[in-house]
Parts: structure tokens; C-alpha cells; sequence
């Protein structure tokens, strides 16, 4: 019986466990804390007996190594209240060095206690009140050495292993735990050197020991000095700046800028795993390209959505996804995804059905072009709100294929458009381009054209009847990070190695991100009446050159150096800059700053239709220069550029 116990006992997981770093730390701290706390006493009876002769060990009527015995098991159970030798020395902090100095706080106030008692009862003390006088301070100071001096010791190591030196942006609290978690983490990829100061920061004091220093020059020739080319800027930092604005200094002096995962001030920063640490990763230029958070007035947008037929064309494209998963926070009765792209359809719907899993979606195959294949969807589901962002967008492939973009542009809209007065649609939102004022190319000129159909058709039927379908266009820019938009080609290029290709020095371009342009059409579908085009504030232009060298600094590189950047003139029906209006065109704010609509001609819808629909037809007989022709006839301030349909254009 005996053997099998102590068999059972050497299969428990009390022995399985011992050899997990995770247990052993606890033991060996609390053996090394016992070896110090002797240190401590028997250097005290030294100290008293040899130095000070306010010890006399022959007249004590209890031994030394009794009293050694008492104090000891005070200080264990001590140990063990506050838990002293739990935490790892390495990761030492302020709470363990108050966990130390308590314990021995109160096995000092124990055994006085002791004292005080025996000399009442037997009139003699246990324990020597000298040496306990200095026993207390003298464990302390030992405990305390151990601990500062393990952590000091292996962050000297580590910093000997190379690790990048970073300079951390900012003073407030965010900032502050970002160089604590960096510290006290055991394997962390960088070592924080120092603060960057805030604009009304006082200087020349340090925090959590690292010096704060300005931002002016002389800050970024210390850090050249001293080979640190990292700064660590917080989300929460982020969201206080403008990061186009106060990172560009940093951009141009080639310090790389980082960013942490999200976390607060009330984060536990001493637990923060490795792990979390690891994902510190250089900052992308979407950051630097976003503008403060867009409020909209969610009401209003709940109240034509919510427990509404949804239908989004385009649904697996940038804006298309999007917008679909925008409208899912306003409880639609049910999301309708057209789409004629299968696999990302396919893709789109894992993504929905995880991160909506109460919402109801319906996928749809179809092409907007075909006309019988739209009636038939909407003669089913009968939707009550339709986002029309099905389109084709890419200006140079459009420049070679004019037919096809009217075919999917114009025919398309088009389609859509009756269908949904066919069928009682409530609201029919468009969206359209800025490419579509002043075209100089067939994608724009084609998206300027289905603008001016539905706003026609809207001038007619509300004429006859005001509650008919209420029609609206949205127009903005490029969005960051679009499928086959510049931010992800220039990515790509930088991958490889460069070069990369800019059309031309001095081409500039509005850019919006995909959450905030969607955003708007949101705001602008509850803004409209019907018959209105929407322009968004696209904020400042962005010089693509300015952008392309960007990327390569945040990249590590430098441009014109470690990769190049060439220069391969401009596409066809591409310009130097894009326009949001027309130049006859004026703007009447809304009740949304970054929202303004646009005062456009109109035009009388029965010869509209009639060219719409000659248009299309020409378009399906293969005769690209006729079609043009047709457009430009539709579309008078539609002028060719850089492309074969220049001879088109009046001289």
C-alpha cells in the first residue's frame, strides 16, 4: 500500500509540474530571498556585536541560532501573506518591491510583538531588539538589490543582443505604457531610448527613467548620433494629430514610424504578453492619408433602412462590401448581394455570415445588364432600397473597351433604374465618380452620363407623382486600398524591389478611405430628395510622387536610392488632376459639413432617353469611334486626352 502511494504520488502532477519555468521561478526566488534574509540577520549580529557592542551574546538567555530559527518563520509566513516570491525577477515592478517592503514591515512589528510579550510574561526578550533594528532595513535592502539587480542585468544583455533603439511619441498615458511593456517584456523587438516631447510639454525631466526630449532638429541629430531610426506612435496618439501633417517630419528625416496594438490606460501593462508586443509593425499610409472620424446623423439612415429590403449591386467590390457592411448596424430586414463576380461573391458571404451572424443576406449571380435577369430579382424580393455600385471603373481599360463600359455604365444604370420604379423602390442611390466632371475619358464620360439619366428620370416621374422613387448620385475621389487603385500596386512594387511607376511628377489625386466614403453615401441617401448629385469633401489633394516616395520611406528605404521611381507618362484618358464639379457648376452646403450638393444643368428626360437609348444600341455593334462620337454629343464638356478619341474633339 505504501509503495503504491509513493507511486502516485511520484506520477502527481505535484512532480509533473516542478520542471515548468512557470513554478520553479517561485522556489528559487524564495530560496535566494531566504539566503538573504540570513545574510541579513547574521550580518546584523555582526554589525551589532563587532562594530557598534550594543549586542552582548553571553548574557542572552536564548541563542543565536534559535532567534535565527524565529525570525526566519516569521519572515517565511511573511513571504508567503504577501506572496513575495511569485512574480518573475526579471519582470520585477513597483507592486513587488511594495510586496517585499511589507513583509518585512511586518515581521519586524511581529517579533516586537513577541518581545513586548515575553518581557511581560518571562521579563526577557527572544529576540535582540539591535539586531531586529537592523535586521529590517538590512533584508530589504537585499531583497531589493536582488530584484533591481537580476532586471538591470538582463536588460543589459538584451541590449547587447542589438535590439532597434525607439524614441516613443507623446507623454500622456498611452505613451508611458508603451515604454513600460517594451522594458518589461523579456524579448521585446525594441528598446525604448527616450520621449518625444508634447507641443506644451515642459522639458528637460525624464519619465519612467527615459529622458523627454523636443521635436526640432537637434532631437533628430541626437538620434542619428545614437543610431535610433524608430519612433512609436500609440492609436490613441493617432487619434489626437494629424498624421499627414505631424508624421511627415519624421517621414523626412527616414525614421521609420511604428504603432501598437489598441490599448488603454486601464490595461494591466505589466501583463501584456510578448505576443501583443510582437505586433508592434510599421505604420501604413492609409494612416497618414485618414482624416478625423466622420459623425453622421445615424437616425436618419436607420429610419429608411431599418426592417427595409436592401440591395447592393456591385456587392463584392470595395464600395459594394462595404456599404453592406456599414447597413448591418441599422438592422435591415435583409441584405440582397448582387453580384456577377462568383468567387468574391463567395468570399464576401463567409466573411457576412461570421461577423453578421444575426443579419440575413441573400447572394444573387446576376449582371446588371441584363435587363430580364434585374426585373426577375426584383420582382422576388422586392427591395425597398437599392445602392447601386456596380460599374466598371479602371480608365485605361475602359479608353480601350468604350462599349463596354457603356454597356455596364450606362446600360446597367439604366436597367436598374426602371426596374426600380417598376417596382415602387423607394430610394435609388448611384454612385458615381469625380472622373465624371469634365471627362477626359470614356470611364468618366460614361458615369456622367448615367448621372444625367436618373437625374432626368427623377425631374419626370416627380412631376407627375412627388412619392415616386427618390433618385440620388454620390461623387468622390479614390478610395485607399480599392481593388487595383495605386496604394496596393505601389505596395506590390516595393515588395519586389521597385521600381515605382508614376504616370507623371506632377499628377495629383483626391483619395478617401472606403469606411468614409461609404460613410457619406449613408448620410447622403437620407440627405436627398430626390434629383440631387452629392460631392463629398475630399479634403487636399495628394501629389502621387509625394505618395509613392512616402510608401518607400515607411517601407525602410530611401527613395531614389534603395529603390527607384520612374516616370512613365500618362495613361490613356488620364489627367494631372481630378475635378469634383463642373466648372458652371455651384455647391449648396447640407446639413453635413463633408456633404454638399452639386447645382447641375438639368435635362429633359424624353430626349435624354431617346439618346441614352441610341447609345446603347451603337455601343452593342462593335463600333467604338461611333459610340465615342455619340458620347460626346451627349456629353459637350467631355474632351479627350492622351487618347486615339482626340480627333474626335472640336479644334
Amino acid at each position: 500500500m505504501k509503495y503504491h502511494n509513493l507511486k502516485e504520488l511520484r506520477h502527481s502532477d505535484i512532480f509533473a509540474r516542478m520542471p515548468q519555468m512557470s513554478y520553479l521561478p517561485r522556489w528559487g526566488v524564495l530560496l535566494m530571498d531566504i539566503v538573504l534574509c540570513t545574510i541579513a540577520f547574521w550580518l546584523s549580529v555582526w554589525v551589532g556585536s563587532g562594530f557598534l557592542h550594543y549586542v552582548n551574546l553571553e548574557s542572552q538567555p536564548m541563542s543565536l541560532g534559535m532567534q535565527y530559527l524565529i525570525v526566519m518563520g516569521v519572515q517565511l509566513v511573511a513571504f508567503w501573506a504577501f506572496h513575495t516570491y511569485s512574480g518573475i525577477l526579471r519582470y520585477s515592478t513597483f507592486i513587488d518591491t511594495v510586496k517585499v517592503l511589507l513583509s518585512n514591515i511586518c515581521t519586524g512589528i511581529v517579533l516586537v510583538l513577541v518581545n513586548i510579550v515575553m518581557d511581560h510574561t518571562e521579563g526577557w526578550h527572544p529576540i535582540l531588539n539591535t539586531v531586529l533594528a537592523m535586521y529590517v532595513p538590512t533584508s530589504f535592502v537585499l531583497l531589493f538589490s536582488l530584484r533591481v539587480g537580476v532586471k538591470t542585468l538582463i536588460e543589459t544583455l538584451e541590449r547587447s543582443q542589438g535590439s532597434p533603439r525607439v524614441m516613443i511619441y507623446g507623454t500622456q498615458a498611452a505613451g508611458i505604457a508603451i515604454a513600460k511593456m517594451l522594458r518589461s517584456a523579456g524579448n521585446a523587438p525594441y528598446r525604448p531610448v527616450g520621449f518625444i516631447a508634447e507641443p506644451n510639454d515642459r522639458l528637460g525631466y525624464e519619465l519612467a527613467g527615459l529622458r523627454v526630449r523636443p521635436l526640432n532638429e537637434k532631437l533628430f541629430d541626437w538620434m542619428g548620433q545614437h543610431g535610433v531610426n524608430h519612433v512609436i506612435v500609440s492609436p490613441l496618439k493617432m487619434k489626437q494629430i494629424d498624421p499627414s501633417k505631424d508624421l511627415q517630419v519624421f517621414i523626412d528625416h527616414n525614421i521609420r514610424i511604428l504603432t501598437t496594438p489598441y490599448f488603454t490606460k486601464f490595461d494591466n501593462v505589466d501583463a501584456i504578453d510578448a505576443a501583443r508586443i510582437g505586433r508592434i509593425d510599421a505604420i501604413k499610409i492609409e494612416d497618414l492619408l485618414e482624416r478625423p472620424q466622420i459623425n453622421i446623423n445615424t437616425e436618419n439612415v436607420r429610419q429608411i433602412i431599418q426592417d427595409r429590403v436592401v440591395l447592393v449591386s456591385g456587392a463584392a467590390g470595395s464600395i459594394g462590401s462595404e456599404l453592406v457592411r456599414q447597413i448591418q448596424q441599422f438592422s435591415p430586414q435583409v441584405t440582397i448581394l448582387l453580384e456577377m463576380a462568383e468567387s468574391p461573391l463567395h468570399d464576401l458571404m463567409l466573411e457576412l455570415t461570421r461577423q453578421f451572424p444575426q443579419s440575413r443576406f441573400i447572394p444573387v449571380i446576376a449582371d446588371v445588364r441584363n435587363r430580364a435577369r434585374i426585373e426577375q430579382i426584383f420582382n422576388e424580393m422586392r427591395p425597398d432600397v437599392v445602392y447601386h455600385a456596380a460599374a466598371y471603373k479602371h480608365v485605361p481599360l475602359m479608353e480601350s473597351f468604350p462599349n463596354e463600359a457603356i454597356q455596364a455604365n450606362v446600360l446597367g444604370t439604366k436597367n436598374m433604374a426602371d426596374i426600380a420604379v417598376q417596382y415602387g423602390v423607394k430610394r435609388f442611390v448611384m454612385i458615381s465618380t469625380d472622373k465624371a466632371v469634365n471627362p477626359t475619358n470614356i470611364m468618366g464620360a460614361s458615369k456622367r452620363i448615367a448621372e444625367i439619366y436618373v437625374q432626368s428620370l427623377f425631374k419626370k416621374l416627380s412631376a407627375q407623382n412627388p412619392d415616386c422613387t427618390k433618385f440620388i448620385t454620390t461623387r468622390f475621389g479614390n478610395v485607399l486600398g480599392s481593388n487595383g487603385s495605386v496604394i496596393p500596386y505601389f505596395r506590390k512594387q516595393i515588395a519586389a524591389g521597385g521600381p515605382l511607376t508614376v504616370t507623371h511628377p506632377d499628377i495629383i489625386r483626391y483619395f478617401m478611405t472606403i469606411p468614409e466614403a461609404c460613410c457619406l453615401v449613408m448620410e447622403a441617401s437620407t440627405l436627398g430628395n430626390g434629383g440631387e448629385i452629392f460631392v463629398f469633401d475630399m479634403g487636399k489633394p495628394v501629389k502621387i510622387l509625394d505618395l509613392a516616395r512616402n510608401m518607400i520611406r515607411l517601407a525602410g528605404y530611401t527613395p531614389e536610392k534603395d529603390i527607384q521611381i520612374e516616370f512613365t507618362g500618362l495613361r490613356p484618358g488620364e489627367k494631372l488632376y481630378e475635378e469634383l464639379l463642373n466648372q458652371k457648376e455651384t455647391t449648396l452646403p447640407t446639413s453635413n459639413e463633408k456633404i454638399m450638393v452639386a447645382r447641375v444643368r438639368e435635362f429633359e428626360f424624353d430626349k435624354v432617353s431617346q439618346e441614352v437609348d441610341q447609345l446603347i444600341q451603337t455601343s452593342q455593334q462593335s463600333k467604338p469611334f461611333t459610340t465615342v462620337k455619340l458620347m460626346k454629343q451627349l456629353v459637350p464638356e467631355y474632351i479627350s486626352n492622351n487618347s486615339i478619341y482626340e480627333q474626335l474633339d472640336p479644334q
